[in-house]
């Protein structure tokens, strides 16, 4: 399994573009229905910083988002936006969860 967590902030102008921007990721994965792709996005309470959180079965999962078309569109827009604070990735190991993974 791999999880990736990754937080950045945008210009407050930019912040409704990148959630259209996700909930077009997130529609097109649906649409997919990969088994082994949990995508999720959350909104901080400032409105502009932004965190993901995704979980893969493997590294062949996260190719499968990153080779979507609105993925594409939302990473180079987003890119493209003059961040007031750059992306920051994490790769996380689970310990323990209530849940079932991959």
């Amino acid at each position: 399994m791999k999880v990736v967590r990754v937080q950045y902030t945008t210009r407050a102008e930019f912040a409704a573009t990148n959630q259209r921007n996700i909930a077009a990721i997130v529609e097109e994965l649906k649409i997919l229905n990969h088994p082994g792709i949990k995508y999720t996005a959350w909104l901080l309470p400032d409105g502009k910083t932004f965190m993901h959180f995704d979980q893969f079965e493997n590294e062949e999962a996260h190719l499968v988002l990153q080779g979507l078309a609105s993925f594409h569109k939302f990473a180079d827009e987003l890119e493209a936006s003059d961040l007031e604070v750059e992306p920051k990735l994490e790769l996380l190991s689970l310990v323990a969860s209530t849940e079932t993974y991959f």
